[in-house]
């Protein structure tokens, strides 16, 4: 299990689907969890963050459905605070081989969520309110990852798309060396997206 820390538009749905692809793993985002749920569109719409019990849920599920299949797993922004990463660490620490926050100036964060066209990320209000809650929450979070002797790994995510993939695939592998490639074409396919779309 890898999870992906990141601010809003850094990268990390579009390279957790791509890293989901080559190692031929389960991508799980709590973003994506909680929009399909169609339950929490006011509270994500002014930044705010959904109960921790309801993600608890909503992701432990998931994580039950993806290991039941087969499927190593990827966590895209879960957890995001201190009780999601506790709750994580105390039952399935074991599992985790690491945790790589992917760094993007926020000037850069800025252009790609305007260009991403999501009705949360169009109030820059609405965008300052998500990286401070994120970078609050990742204060509290890190030591307990470090507790746990998990390891955390910073990754520069500014450049070609595949080529911070490339960097990805390189820090997942440090982590557990046994992790092997389903597909080598780091620069094909479907990752070329912008990181707008």
């Amino acid at each position: 299990m890898i999870i992906l820390f990141g601010l809003a538009g850094s990268g990390k749905g579009t390279q957790g689907k791509a890293l989901s692809e080559f190692f031929g793993w389960r991508w799980l985002s709590v973003g994506q969890a909680i929009r399909d749920t169609g339950e929490y569109a006011e509270v994500i719409d002014k930044g705010n963050l959904i109960p921790d019990e309801d993600v608890i849920k909503l992701m432990d599920r998931q994580i039950a459905k993806a290991e039941a299949e087969g499927f190593d797993v990827i966590l895209d922004g879960y957890p995001r605070t201190e009780a999601q990463a506790k709750y994580l660490t105390d039952h399935m620490a074991d599992k985790i081989d690491g945790a790589i926050i992917l760094d993007v100036p926020k000037e850069e964060l800025y252009a790609r969520l305007t260009l991403r066209g999501r009705d949360d990320d169009q109030e820059k209000e609405s965008i300052d309110r998500r990286f401070a809650i994120f970078e609050q929450n990742i204060c509290s979070i890190l030591p307990l990852l470090e507790a746990h002797h998990i390891p955390v790994a910073h990754v520069n995510g500014v450049g070609e798309i595949g080529t911070v993939t490339g960097r990805l695939i390189a820090t997942v592998q440090k982590f557990n060396p046994n992790a092997t490639l389903q597909k080598d074409d780091v620069n094909g396919g479907e990752i070329e997206k912008s990181y707008g779309e």
